[in-house]
């Protein structure tokens, strides 16, 4: 009986230990199943993961950066005054510029007055006088914020007789402009050599540049003061005619106040200017370099010109070296264009809007 019971027990503990070894087996198996079942991502992934799928924040990003672009109208000058800005207009048209810019050349500077008047053109390239005028008109609504472009005058002739502005004394000049700046430049010119413009000299006003060629072409000892870029077609039209004087050179030469010969300037509207203060910061940036760019470049920017319908790429090409592009700003822009235009205002003030602008003239950054 003892050794049945005892049989009995022995097979009973075989079951128990026989189970619970099972149940072991079983629960390791069910972690290790619970532990591969877990993802994982490599670095390599998590890295192609992002770039493949954007982010709603990148997303965003990008969207407000072209909303941030803003549309600026601007007018320019048909000649000099535009050249400088033809890089400005080639990117603006590829979408690169750091805003978006609708550009205007005009024929004629009242198209342009009358637009910075009404509002219809924020920024504008025009005459540096016309830039007091308009000041003036509008009560300091207009605001000038470089030069662009500076002499441009030439006197040129047929003989070879005049070295010195002193030797155009008694002679006979050809020239266009009459009532405008070129006469008044002229006149300071040969007064400040000891020549009076109206006792010591002929000189004949043209309407056009063309009829100014065709007196040169028909005498041998024609005088003439004609600016870039007809200086230049006129030189490759009749091998007769070349240089004599630059007439921004003979006026730095008796200057005595820091003034220059200033041709074209860039304005804007004050209530713009105040408004959008970093937009129009950010288009002289690029404005200067553009000017920089049209000066290192001649054939690239010459084609520009000739694109935008400026002027032709051929006579541009030779002619842009002599044109004085350029983008001066600040106290150097102030001292040349306010000694420019006190001597304008000294010979008729109305040439300048009836008086000489104020400070506030000036942006000055």
């Amino acid at each position: 009986m003892k050794k049945i019971s005892l049989i009995a027990i022995v097979a009973l503990c075989i079951v128990v230990m026989t189970a619970c070894a099972k149940e072991g087996k079983d629960t390791a198996n069910d972690i290790k199943v619970t532990e591969a079942a877990e993802p994982t991502i490599t670095p390599a992934e998590e890295e192609d993961s992002d770039s493949v799928v954007p982010t709603t924040e990148a997303t965003n990003t990008t969207n407000e950066t072209v909303k941030d672009k803003m549309d600026i109208k601007i007018a320019a000058l048909k000649g000099p005054t535009a050249i400088g800005m033809v890089k400005v207009m080639e990117d603006a048209e590829a979408g690169i510029t750091a805003n978006n810019y609708n550009f205007t050349i005009a024929g004629a500077a009242d198209e342009i007055s009358t637009g910075l008047i009404k509002g219809e053109f924020d920024i504008a390239a025009i005459p540096c006088n016309l830039a007091s005028v308009l000041y003036n008109k509008t009560e300091g609504k207009i605001k000038m914020a470089g030069i662009n472009t500076l002499g441009v005058l030439y006197i040129v002739e047929t003989g070879d007789s005049i070295k010195s502005v002193e030797d155009l004394k008694g002679k006979t000049i050809y020239s266009t402009g009459l009532g405008t700046t070129p006469q008044y430049t002229l006149n300071y010119l040969l007064s400040a050599y000891g020549i009076d413009p109206e006792k010591d000299v002929t000189i004949e006003y043209k309407t056009e540049a063309t009829e100014v060629a065709v007196m040169l072409g028909e005498a041998t000892d024609a005088i003439a003061m004609l600016p870039q870029p007809y200086v230049t077609t006129v030189m490759m039209s009749n091998d007769k005619v070349h240089t004599a004087l630059n007439v921004a050179e003979e006026w730095d030469k008796v200057s005595t106040d820091g003034s220059s010969v200033v041709t074209g300037v860039v304005v804007v509207r004050s209530e713009f200017l105040e408004q959008n203060k970093e937009a129009f910061d950010a288009f002289m940036a690029e404005y200067t370099d553009s000017a920089a760019f049209v000066n290192e470049n001649l054939d690239e920017a010459s084609a520009m010109v000739e694109k935008f319908d400026i002027f032709k790429a051929a006579p541009m090409k030779k002619a842009i070296p002599y044109c004085n592009i350029t983008l001066i700003q600040g106290e150097e822009m102030k001292e040349k264009v306010s000694g420019y235009l006190t001597a304008l205002f000294n010979q008729n003030p109305q040439s300048v809007g009836g008086k000489l602008p104020l400070e506030d003239f000036y942006y000055l950054q």
